[in-house]
């Protein structure tokens, strides 16, 4: 996704805001349903909130996971830059308020369920979809997160080493305060979670790159220009057996307008070759930057 700030309230900003909400109560819920109750600390704020609850019981793993976020909220936005300290400042304090709201509103005095593998599923499956959908808008859900980020930036290590190596401690932890079971569980949990935030990030940045050999490349040149909003490539080739001139169209766009492109290629030049391969490493104007 392009790293430029949104204009206030202009689709993509809306568009920003939506995976935001969306990342924030991922995580919220994760944590508070799943991961409080078994006191599972696969890392981040969470697991430094239920790990230091567990010896001061007057105060509340929510209150602690709020003032844990807010401090490491100002390192992010001294490091990682304004737009970056913004958008982890708005999903940290909605992500902790919803644990407060969740709290108060539906109490969790013990696990949902009487099956732990199956609790550490939804602990770990929930907040990793989350935090994936935050990173891929340049954001995260503050805590250790904001960590991983530094650790990234300054070394160029992949986001789920980072989360791996920023929470390793945290979740150790677990094994002395709760027993060696639940310490194993986080253990387990913290490497399955840096697994699916790669993954789930490889998925969401995955575009389609194009190549449409054709006779015919004005009117599918104007419907990836005018309809998909997206530029395209041509270039001259011959056929090898038969030594005809023709054009090939180069073009890369989302999964989502792969379907709608190929579609109007079949029907407006159905004697068109297409080959279509998948690719999460797009450099350039409109995905990611030259620096990045």
């Amino acid at each position: 996704m392009e790293q430029t700030e949104r204009k206030l309230f202009s689709p993509d900003w809306w568009k920003q805001m939506g995976w935001l909400n969306l990342g924030t109560l991922l995580t919220a819920a994760g944590v508070y349903f799943f991961k409080f109750p078994n006191h599972f600390t696969t890392g981040g704020v969470s697991g430094i909130s239920i790990v230091v609850a567990h010896f001061m019981p007057n105060v509340t793993t929510a209150t602690l996971n709020l003032i844990l976020n807010l401090a490491l909220l100002l390192v992010g936005a001294v490091f990682l830059g304004r737009g970056f300290g913004l958008r982890t400042a708005y999903s940290a304090v909605m992500s902790s308020l919803l644990t407060l709201a969740f709290e108060r509103l539906i109490p969790m005095p013990q696990p949902m369920t009487t099956q732990p593998v199956l609790e550490l599923m939804f602990a770990v499956g929930l907040p990793a979809f989350g935090a994936a959908i935050l990173f891929h808008v340049d954001a995260s859900s503050g805590g250790t997160d904001i960590i991983a980020m530094l650790v990234k930036k300054y070394s160029h290590m992949n986001i789920g080493l980072a989360l791996a190596v920023a929470d390793l401690v945290v979740a150790l932890a677990a094994c002395f305060t709760f027993g060696m079971e639940t310490g194993l569980f986080s253990l387990f949990g913290l490497f399955l979670k840096s697994y699916m935030v790669d993954a789930v990030m490889d998925n969401l940045r995955t575009y389609k790159v194009f190549q449409i050999v054709t006779d015919n490349p004005e009117p599918i040149c104007d419907f990836i220009m005018k309809n998909l909003h997206h530029s395209a490539t041509l270039i001259d080739g011959v056929g090898s057996f038969t030594h005809e001139k023709r054009k090939i169209i180069m073009t890369v766009i989302n999964r989502h307008q792969a379907i709608r492109l190929q579609l109007f290629v079949r029907a407006t030049d159905p004697h068109s070759f297409i080959t279509i391969t998948s690719s999460s490493e797009i450099v350039g104007k409109g995905f990611r930057g030259m620096t990045e």
